[in-house]
């Protein structure tokens, strides 16, 4: 019966960033899957490795196994030398670049993070599919592993998606269904600012906008 099912608010985990947090409701839920989508170049991967260092700094996340960066269009090198612009120093973040996605699950497995970030599910294949990284398919079908793994694990798993000519989220919007909570990071590249907003969040409300200055750091 409905009134016997125990009900309890999600633990939640700050990121670190006060806008983002607000529009996630509070911050990050364990086991939740978060699909962060926007245009190339906007500012997604800067925005996520500050996050996740806040995270890996704060005691709840480090005790459960810290935090994993998986990049599929970047070297590690090149992640770094965003980290250090970015004036991170020191940081413990775990960093795989890795696009199979049998491997990503097997370090997910391995290192069993608290917080995983997949920059980007475009670029993820499994060997189980013939067609290309990117293609329909193989977004639908790493995406549903990513979010099987996250459920059974407690792993919070975010998922950045490239946003196509036409504004919608590749692969196309199939993905929208499969996750719990899908921000929006917009704004002009020649502008400073940038707006995040959710257009759908299982843990919390739609309605929030986060406003972001994009400076040297």
């Amino acid at each position: 019966a409905l009134s016997a099912i125990e009900a309890v608010d999600v633990a939640r985990s700050p990121t670190g960033q006060p806008e983002l947090d607000r529009v996630l409701g509070g911050g990050i839920v364990e086991g939740g899957v978060v699909l962060i989508g926007g245009d190339p170049g906007i500012g997604k991967s800067t925005l996520l490795l500050q996050a996740l260092d806040s995270l890996q700094r704060s005691a709840p996340a480090a005790e459960r196994g810290g935090t994993l960066y998986v990049t599929g269009e970047e070297s590690g090198a090149q992640v770094a030398l965003r980290a250090r612009r970015l004036g991170i120093t020191g940081s413990q973040v775990a960093v795989l670049a890795e696009i199979q996605l049998e491997k990503i699950i097997a370090t997910l497995a391995e290192q069993k993070p608290a917080v995983a970030v997949i920059d980007s599910i475009q670029t993820v294949y499994s060997d189980q599919l013939t067609s290309a990284p990117g293609s329909v398919a193989q977004v639908r079908e790493c995406a549903a592993h990513l979010t099987r793994w996250a459920k059974s694990s407690g792993c919070a798993i975010v998922l950045v998606g490239h946003v196509t000519k036409d504004g919608q989220l590749a692969g196309p919007r199939v993905l929208e269904h499969m996750v719990d909570t899908v921000l929006y990071f917009e704004g002009d590249t020649h502008s400073s600012f940038r707006l995040i907003r959710a257009i759908k969040n299982r843990f919390g409300a739609v309605n929030e906008i986060g406003v972001f200055a994009m400076t040297e750091r």
